[in-house]
């Protein structure tokens, strides 16, 4: 069940290029149960997910490769999926296809050289997280980057995910969410800021290269710095008497981590915005903290909190939609905007292949906020 409500929007505005040959998650695994197949929509894929008897769980095209069919209107009984049309069966972590009801001992078709498109798919923080291949890889992928994962820094930990839909491509939604100057407008509240708590503010960024990986999660990190004195959030954490810092990580495609540490105490989050087509996306978000951990309620409270903090950037996001049918250029502007270009310089680096990092070295900015 989501945390925020899916939205129903107009014509969708201009899609943007899509990266694969990386993962995404596809959707919660809570919501993948033995013998029960879920779909999902991903970078404009339909998915087709479960879980077999041995709790692997997997991820196919959701499209028969006989005669285009879902293969989600068919079975799935814990091991193999059949399709509806015609009962062909295929194992769902391979995709190979084990039997044609249809076939006579006077056919030489061998059903094990005919294969559906399966998808490598792992559990990792709460979610299925799916890897879409680039177009004409095949089913050699090689040496796989590793299944993302939120940090964490003990053993004993409360977690939470959010989720909201947006009507906007994946590129609006990752600007949005490294834009540092609209929190005093669209996140004012009394639990967080006020358009009256602004000020200017001096941050630190380095590159984070990733040449080993072909830049696969090459990115940008906001360096250890002390947080913003006017979010009442990191206030709270003054209780524990240590200093406070915070690291922000931006890493291609599509993930924001950011990391907060009070001496012992800690709070981690995974922000993804997830391309479910050229021109939609979704905001997963999961966190985990040590922080307040034997506070009654606490976990219900912080999902209170951060449940109104995204529908606020969601809220924010579909009222821009309706600017961005019309297809208006972009302007960006230093300091501010200069995350937002460093991603388009970083994915256009990625997706040709070839480029240097925007970054050559640390930068500082300004801006207010």
């Amino acid at each position: 069940m989501r945390d925020l409500v899916s939205i129903t929007t107009e014509p969708p505005g201009p899609p943007a290029e899509l990266i694969f040959g990386d993962w995404y998650p596809a959707l919660r695994s809570s919501e993948l149960r033995l013998g029960k197949m879920t779909t999902a929509l991903l970078l404009g894929v339909p998915l087709v997910l479960g879980r077999k008897r041995d709790g692997k769980i997997f991820a196919m095209r959701d499209l028969c490769p006989h005669r285009g069919i879902p293969l989600s209107a068919g079975w799935f009984d814990g091991e193999q999926v059949q399709c509806k049309y015609h009962g062909w069966k295929f194992e769902p972590c391979t995709g190979q296809c084990s039997e044609i009801p249809s076939l006579t001992r006077h056919e030489t078709l061998d059903p094990g050289r005919i294969f559906a498109a399966a998808y490598p798919c792992e559990e990792r923080d709460g979610y299925a997280w799916v890897y879409l291949p680039e177009a004409g890889t095949g089913r050699s992928l090689g040496t796989l980057p590793e299944v993302p994962e939120l940090p964490k820094f003990s053993q004993r930990y409360r977690s939470a995910h959010l989720v909201a839909d947006l009507p906007c491509n994946v590129d609006h939604g990752i600007i949005g969410l490294m834009d540092p100057a609209h929190g005093p407008f669209v996140h004012q509240a009394w639990w967080w800021r006020s358009r009256a708590s602004i000020h200017e503010k001096e941050k630190h960024f380095e590159p984070i290269e990733d040449s080993a990986n072909a830049g696969r999660n090459a990115g940008f990190r906001m360096s250890s710095h002390a947080p913003s004195a006017n979010s009442a959030p990191y206030k709270l954490l003054g209780v524990y008497g240590e200093p406070i810092t915070t690291t922000i990580d931006f890493v291609l495609p599509n993930r924001r981590y950011e990391t907060i540490r009070a001496g012992a105490k800690w709070f981690s989050s995974l922000t993804t915005i997830t391309p479910v087509t050229p021109s939609t996306c979704r905001i997963d978000v999961i966190a985990a903290w040590n922080v307040f951990y034997r506070v009654p309620f606490v976990t219900p409270i912080a999902k209170f909190f951060g449940v109104r903090f995204v529908r606020q950037d969601q809220e924010t996001m579909i009222e821009q939609a309706q600017g961005l049918r019309y297809h208006p250029g972009l302007m960006l502007i230093d300091d501010a905007d200069k995350p937002a270009k460093w991603y388009f310089a970083l994915k256009q680096a990625r997706l040709k292949g070839t480029g240097e990092h925007p970054l050559a070295g640390p930068v500082t900015l300004y801006w207010r906020s």
